[in-house]
Parts: C-alpha cells; sequence; structure tokens
C-alpha cells in the first residue's frame, strides 16, 4: 500500500508545508459546516497536495445550522461536492438511503481497518459503511479548578458529592451550573453529561436491543435526580439559552458546565486563561465505576455522483490514517477515533481515557433515524420536568409513546 505508507510518514511534517505551485488537473471541492476548522483543513489539503500536485481541493463551509438541507438539496440536484462531511447515525442514513453517499469497503479505503467496529458503525447504513469517522465526542463535566480551588472543593465522584459541592459553591457565591434550559438540545446533554454512571451499562444494552423501554426505573429514577439540580443552575435557567450559558462558563462565572468534549476548544479559544478540568457523570455511590456517555460526531465521505470519486477517495484514506489522526486532535482539540494517535494535550488525553469506560449517547445512537425522533421527546420532556410540568415518570412515557409509532418493542 505506497499511497498510505507516504501519507502516514509524511503528513505530519507536511501540515505546515504550503501548498505547491504546480498547476493541477483536478479539481475537487470538500463541504463541511466547520467553518472553525477551515485553516486545518487547507493545511491538510496543502499535506495532501505534496504527494499528489495534479489535485486541487477547495474546502468550502456552510453555516452549521443550515448545513443539512443545503447538503441534502444540492445531493438531489446533483450539485453537491466531491467530499463531504456528514453527521452519522440517523442524519447519514438520511443521506446514504436515497444512493447519495458512495460505498466505502476496505478494498477501496484499506483504512477503515483502524477504526473500531462501533466507529464504523456510526457511518453506516444498511450494512454498508459511506463515512470514514473523523471526531469522538464525550459527555461529561467541565470546571473551572480557579473557582473550585477559592471554594476548597475538589471534583466530586458520586452524587452526594455533587450536590455538597453546589451547596458549598453556592455559600460562596458561585453559579454551580453556567447551564440554561432554553435551548432544546441542551436538555439532552444535561441529562447524559450528568447521568450515564447512574443509568448505566445494562440499562442502556436492554434499552437499545428492545428488551426495556424508558419507563423502565433504571432510567427513571436517574432521571429524577436532575430535579437535585433545579437551585443550582443557572439563574432564571428556564431562560438561559446555550450560548449565555457558554458565556457564563468562560467568563468565570460560574463553576461547572455540563456538556460535551467538543467544548473545550471553543472555551480555551474565548478565554485563554480559563483553567479548566473534567469529571465523569458522578456515580450513585462511592466506589462504583464512573461511566461517560460517548457518540462519533460524523465522518468524510464521497459523493457518488462525482466525476472524481476515484481521485476522492483517494484523499479519503489520507483522512484515515493515524497521522491524520494525531494532527486532527493535537490541531483541534477533539479526540480522533483512529487507532494509533498520540494526544500531546494532558486534557484531551483525559477525555480519551475517560472514553475506555462509556455507554452510547443512547438517543442519538439509537432513536434519531425516526420521526418523532428520541432526542426531541428527551429534550422537551427534561424541559418541562425541570419547569416543574412533568414527572420523570411522564417523561419516560411520552418518550415510549413516540418512539412506539414506529418500534413495535415499545408497544404495550
Amino acid at each position: 500500500m505506497p499511497i498510505a505508507r507516504r501519507h502516514v510518514l509524511g503528513l505530519p511534517l507536511a501540515l505546515a508545508a504550503p501548498a505547491v505551485a504546480r498547476a493541477a488537473t483536478s479539481e475537487l471541492t470538500f463541504w463541511s459546516w466547520r467553518q472553525e476548522d477551515r485553516a486545518f483543513y487547507e493545511r491538510t489539503i496543502a499535506a495532501f497536495r505534496k504527494s499528489h500536485p495534479d489535485v486541487a481541493i477547495r474546502f468550502q463551509a456552510f453555516e452549521p445550522t443550515q448545513y443539512p438541507t443545503i447538503l441534502s438539496t444540492a445531493l438531489a440536484g446533483g450539485k453537491a461536492g466531491d467530499i463531504l462531511q456528514v453527521k452519522s447515525y440517523g442524519g447519514l442514513a438520511a443521506l446514504a438511503g436515497p444512493g447519495y453517499l458512495a460505498p466505502l469497503d476496505r478494498a477501496s479505503v484499506p483504512e477503515l481497518a483502524n477504526f473500531s467496529a462501533e466507529a464504523l458503525a456510526a457511518v453506516s447504513a444498511g450494512g454498508h459503511v459511506y463515512a470514514v469517522p473523523f471526531a469522538t465526542q464525550t459527555m461529561l463535566v467541565l470546571f473551572n479548578t480557579a473557582l473550585f480551588a477559592k471554594a476548597g472543593i475538589a471534583a466530586p465522584t458520586t452524587w452526594d458529592g455533587l450536590l455538597a459541592a453546589c451547596k458549598t459553591l453556592k455559600a460562596k457565591g458561585i453559579t454551580p451550573f453556567a447551564n440554561g434550559t432554553a435551548t432544546s438540545w441542551q436538555n439532552e446533554t444535561l441529562t447524559f453529561s450528568l447521568l450515564s454512571s447512574m443509568i448505566g451499562k445494562s440499562f442502556a444494552a436492554d434499552v437499545a436491543a428492545g428488551h426495556a423501554t424508558f419507563a423502565d426505573p433504571r432510567f427513571t429514577g436517574p432521571l429524577g435526580h436532575l430535579l437535585d439540580l433545579r437551585g443550582y443552575l443557572a439563574p432564571n435557567f428556564s431562560g438561559i439559552d446555550y450560548p449565555t450559558s457558554q458565556q457564563l462558563f468562560v467568563a468565570g462565572r460560574a463553576a461547572m458546565f455540563a456538556g460535551g468534549s467538543f467544548e473545550l476548544a471553543n472555551f480555551r479559544q474565548q478565554n485563554p486563561a480559563l483553567k479548566l478540568d473534567v469529571f465523569p457523570p458522578p456515580s450513585p455511590h462511592a466506589g462504583e465505576p464512573a461511566l461517560v456517555s460517548t457518540y462519533y460526531d460524523g465522518g468524510y465521505a464521497v459523493n457518488a455522483k462525482s466525476p472524481q470519486r476515484a481521485t476522492a477517495l483517494t484523499f479519503l484514506r489520507t483522512l484515515g490514517t493515524p497521522a491524520y489522526g494525531t494532527a486532527f486532535s493535537n490541531a483541534l482539540q477533539n479526540v480522533s477515533p483512529i487507532k494509533g494517535i498520540t494526544i500531546k494535550d494532558p486534557l484531551l488525553e483525559k477525555v480519551r481515557k475517560l472514553d475506555a469506560n462509556a455507554i452510547p449517547y443512547l438517543m442519538l445512537v439509537y432513536f434519531r433515524y425516526h420521526e418523532p425522533n428520541g432526542s426531541v421527546l428527551l429534550q422537551s420532556g427534561v424541559q418541562k420536568m425541570l419547569a416543574g410540568q412533568a414527572s420523570p415518570a411522564q417523561v419516560a412515557a411520552a418518550i415510549d409513546t413516540g418512539i412506539a409509532t414506529y418500534d413495535p418493542a415499545f408497544r404495550k
């Protein structure tokens, strides 16, 4: 595999090199929603051109909330880019089903061997892989170590410890959590960033297999613990949206942020002086294992109708190498799912180690393929519950009722 070997050995050094001036005979477009990652992808393209000077690749980023519609519309009209950054799970299935994406295998992309079966499952549909995975995201709690030190507390390991820490922080005049509930998807984040250890592996496996529903006490019990935090979220939390929550934390006005590892790069960029650390969702009792929840954020795919499909696949292969995964992780402060990478940042490496003991981010991984999807049902339910308008049992019943419209395992 001479092409793959050149990329593995050459990518780290080449990432800093400018694109060669030789005129290209092939021109491809690379579509993404990640405008903030433009500089990294342009360096990656320049590195690729060191060994493929005849290929020009133009990176084009779109507004994130509009990207899914732009992409699906362009694919339907035969006008999409050649290389496409795509979402995983249900988002990918919606594009793969109509035949918009080129199926991948180890003959066309041998580097698929560098990924776990779980990572490849996230970018698969109908038994075929359609993308090269690009990031693992981890749901946990980020915290301001300076504010913790000021309050004289350490990162909690149990739920009671978390509540004690919140009480101490509030007594010191420090808002414990920056999170609000006005942005719907943040309620799903809040759930799994804080409750994964309580929910546990057995329930996660059973509900995924259709052997349990969300009315199970193993889910409703943990869900009810979110009510313990109503006095420790951002002031007037029901009216606090996601950007406001971020700013409260970045400005040092709150000690914790229940969220994803994807927040690290953004928080550090906004406030380089911020002293950050992370801890996993607290365990129910001392000595019990802590579990984060994880998902694979998406992947790099090839437009099935691209006139330069073979060239696009050649570029895709570089995005599956350990050298690329190492560069990706260290430049963008996101954990690459590629095996054999080296992460320099101690905090990001800590996140990767936490990933070894995890449950899936349940609604996204298993219940976001049909409508009403599990994420929307959970988000709405938690929002109502924290506003005092629903009990945990009522939230679970509404989730089960919605999923039952397409999943027979949830029908009574």
